[in-house]
């Protein structure tokens, strides 16, 4: 790892992004135009002490998951993203893993969307980002590592999804996952990190291993699912999950129809924000 290179990198890059591109407030009197550490951080999802460590030429070795963090966070391009990953001593993923990286312009969306619910998954379904709303109403997940982040390990494996549906919907929705991890397996054959999640899976659910040999097929499409709301009680919301052009990402977005007593629930939500919540977020 250059160590050195690496920490002016980031500093570099932070001092580039401004607050309100991020997503934050520009208020109060600042040094720099750029992000606070404390502010990439948060974005990142890491402590402001290693975000100081690695910039400072103290910490080593980062793991691929903190550097895609910060690249996602520091809106780094393609290219960027790939010098970030080098000067780490890491290979830039390549095309023959599942793609993780959010782009700048997708990026852009997602912060513009503040009173939405909106959260990016790559194409096994592992959160890669969330937005505060989707936080407020689905649970805080910056905390989660490793399968805690993958919906379909928390649905088949963890503590589900926080999310209540008609037993046929219910069905549908499995079989639409597993469809969807059996064809981007297909995709990506040599992806390892997708080949255990498909191993423990089938070793650990004997429903996954059914829909999995069975050959199970499915497609998302929109639906309505209610969530118990730890504060606010439940609330009925539609799903839709986009998809990006040229890309594996997944959007998935909730929505109430304006004008109705679920989209007074979900804005009071959305403004008691994270604050005591627990919940299991998809």
């Amino acid at each position: 790892m250059t160590t050195a290179e690496f920490g002016k990198a980031v500093r570099r890059w932070r001092d580039r992004v401004r607050p309100e591109a991020a997503g934050l407030p520009a208020g109060g009197q600042r040094r720099a135009a750029g992000l606070r550490r404390e502010e990439l951080a948060m974005l990142a999802g890491i402590s402001v002490d290693y975000v100081t460590r690695l910039e400072q030429g103290r910490a080593t070795n980062p793991s691929t998951q903190v550097v895609e963090a910060l690249a996602r966070a520091l809106r780094l391009s393609e290219e960027e993203r790939a010098h970030l990953f080098r000067l780490a001593g890491l290979a830039p993923p390549g095309p023959e893993t599942v793609p993780t990286h959010i782009t700048p312009s997708v990026q852009r969306l997602l912060d513009r969307l503040t009173g939405t619910p909106v959260a990016v998954f790559d194409a096994t379904w592992t959160l890669l980002v969330a937005n505060a709303p989707y936080a407020a109403l689905m649970g805080d997940t910056s905390g989660r590592r490793g399968y805690e982040r993958n919906g379909v390990w928390r649905h088949f494996l963890g503590p589900g999804t926080g999310a209540r549906r008609t037993p046929q919907a219910q069905r549908d929705h499995e079989a639409a996952l597993v469809a969807d991890l059996r064809e981007v397996s297909e995709r990506y054959p040599a992806d390892r990190r997708l080949q255990r999640l498909i191993a423990e899976l089938r070793g650990g659910s004997e429903r996954f291993a059914e829909l999995w040999n069975a050959g199970a097929v499915g497609r998302h499409e929109g639906s309505r699912k209610t969530i118990d709301h730890p504060q606010v009680g439940p609330v009925t919301l539609d799903c839709d999950v986009l998809t990006v052009g040229g890309s594996d990402l997944r959007i998935m977005v909730y929505t109430a129809e304006p004008g109705t007593e679920e989209a007074e629930r979900l804005a009071l939500i959305t403004v008691l924000g994270t604050q005591d919540l627990v919940g299991p977020a998809t």
